[in-house]
């Protein structure tokens, strides 16, 4: 088919493409768009941007201006791309041909699908949670479902949506046209065809594996330390939109807050935002009001947006295959486009797995790839604190990476040799005591009543030092402080001296000096205690 003119289609739909300025199809249209006026189940697989909304949607509305009974239900894996094939459905609905349509995806008012379906829409396109949540509130009738499509099949069994669909096609009757179509074609799609599909008339365009030959592709060596850095680098020496696909969603709102806050026109899109905000994302991407696009791989397969002119995997995707959907993303309808990949040390089976898809022939890791200058700009960031606050904080490590090396040759002067440090009474003592006793061998002695330890010598010695030790003979002097601590409510500080010569030790030698537990008072009061001197 060469020309949409020698279709044979109902006039109000011929009239519709027309004022579209539909003229020459695409392959996949020329192809498939005859085998599905004939009634026949399709398998179809086509690289992405190519068509193939159109490929189903004009024979399936043709259907229903011949059968006025008949009912249509299209199945796509991510609601952007539900959305998008409903607004391409409508686009070729004239007024004559008054079909009504209902679009049940999450994220939206149920209230609003209740109403759309309680008009009688005899078009519905949705995602497969919200069908089957239309299912089973029964708001959904598919008894006269003469027409089905699968858009993106590969891309629903992938998102784990298999239990669903298979619960969908049993509302479904035995006597209906299937239209399966794939960007790719697993063996998970081939065991679906044979299941649902009868006889299906199989059609491809080109190689699905590969890339559309207009898109210029590229990688780059980096490390993980300098992908965001590199990531600007590439937005000031590109002009144009750009899409950046990232792992995470929260990879993704991180990277947005970190734009918007260096000057950046920017915006993201992911599986958490509601519709509305999602609708809205897209649509100022679109007009042009939002220059870069922060995406999950969830959007990989929804977005059709004709004028993205380069595409960034910041991260390789999870699958192989999504990587031919993530740059299918530009290079739309026949213009050009560019992808750039970056690669780290830790990407290399990943990337060895993506050649081997396009090419299986591949049997060794790229080579020439160039690795991404550190701290290198190609141009001017937008001049703002926050890229002065930047820039000031990266000179400042360096600097310290510079002086690093004489503070680590100093350490081990602070752990040795310091018995050079003179005690409180003029001797030398060293800090790791390096006599016969070591400082590990006594915090023990700390916790417990030291009064009835003996020392090395045969007596006993007490906490207070009754030697000669300088320590002792400094507390001689007016103590001060206080304690609150009902653990030691009573007690008589080791400041406290006698009027004699006599020291009283620490631990208490003589009599107890607490009461028994009976006679102490239940309610103690804590206050500061004025530390006076024992009458004698």
């Amino acid at each position: 088919m060469e020309n949409f003119k020698l279709l044979k289609i109902e006039d109000s739909l011929k009239n519709s493409l027309q004022k579209m300025n539909f003229t020459k199809p695409t392959p996949i249209q020329g192809m498939a768009i005859p085998v599905a006026l004939e009634g026949k189940d399709i398998l179809g697989t086509a690289q992405t941007g190519t068509g193939k909304t159109l490929a189903f949607s004009i024979p399936l509305i043709n259907k229903l201006i011949l059968d006025k009974n008949a009912f249509a239900l299209v199945m796509c894996p991510t609601r952007e791309l539900a959305t998008q094939v409903m607004a391409a459905i409508k686009s070729i609905i004239s007024d004559k041909i008054n079909i009504k349509t209902a679009l049940l995806i999450g994220g939206e008012a149920m209230q609003k699908q209740l109403r759309q379906l309680g008009n009688r829409s005899r078009i519905i396109v949705g995602t497969p949670g919200r069908i089957n949540d239309h299912l089973k509130r029964k708001s959904l009738n598919l008894s006269a479902t003469k027409y089905l499509v699968l858009d993106e099949t590969d891309r629903m069994l992938d998102m784990g949506f298999t239990p669903q669909i298979e619960m969908i096609l049993k509302f479904v009757p035995k006597d209906h046209q299937t239209l399966l179509f794939s960007a790719t074609l697993p063996q998970n799609i081939l065991r679906i065809s044979e299941r649902y599909l009868n006889k299906p008339e199989r059609i491809s365009t080109g190689n699905t594996s590969v890339p559309i030959a207009k898109i210029k592709q590229e990688t780059l060596q980096v490390f993980k330390e300098n992908k965001y850095d590199e990531l600007i680098d590439q937005f000031l020496a590109r002009k144009g939109s750009i899409l950046v696909f990232v792992k995470t969603k929260r990879g993704a709102d991180k990277m947005v807050k970190k734009l918007k806050e260096e000057g950046h026109s920017a915006d993201a899109i992911h599986g958490d935002l509601r519709q509305s905000k999602r609708d809205r994302v897209i649509n100022s991407f679109r007009k042009g009001l939002k220059r870069i696009l922060i995406a999950t791989d969830v959007a990989a397969r929804g977005l059709d947006i004709p004028l993205i002119q380069h595409v960034i995997n910041y991260d390789l995707p999870q699958v192989p295959e999504d990587y031919i959907h993530r740059i299918g993303r530009t290079a739309r309808a026949g213009s050009e486009g560019s992808a750039l990949t970056f690669l780290t040390s830790d990407d290399r089976s990943m990337w060895n797995s993506i050649n081997k898809l396009i090419d299986p022939n591949f049997k060794s890791a790229p080579s020439g790839l160039r690795r991404g200058s550190k701290n290198k700009r190609r141009g001017k960031r937008p001049n703002n604190k926050k890229n002065k606050a930047r820039e000031e904080k990266r000179s400042y490590g360096k600097g310290r990476q510079d002086r690093s090396s004489s503070f680590r040759d100093k350490p081990k002067s602070f752990r040795k040799d310091r018995s050079d440090r003179p005690s409180r009474d003029g001797e030398k003592k060293s800090f790791g005591f390096k006599g016969k006793s070591s400082f590990r061998d006594k915090p023990k002695s700390f916790r417990k009543d030291r009064s009835d330890r003996p020392s090395r010598d045969g007596e006993k010695k007490s906490f207070g030092f009754k030697g000669k030790s300088s320590f002792a003979k400094k507390k001689e002097t007016k103590p001060t402080g206080f304690t609150n601590n009902p653990k030691y409510f009573g007690k008589k500080p080791s400041e406290n001296l006698s009027s004699g010569d006599e020291k009283k030790s620490f631990g208490f030698k003589g009599k107890k000096k607490f009461k028994s537990r009976n006679s102490r008072p239940k309610n103690f009061s804590f206050k500061k205690h004025s530390k006076k001197r024992a009458k004698s």
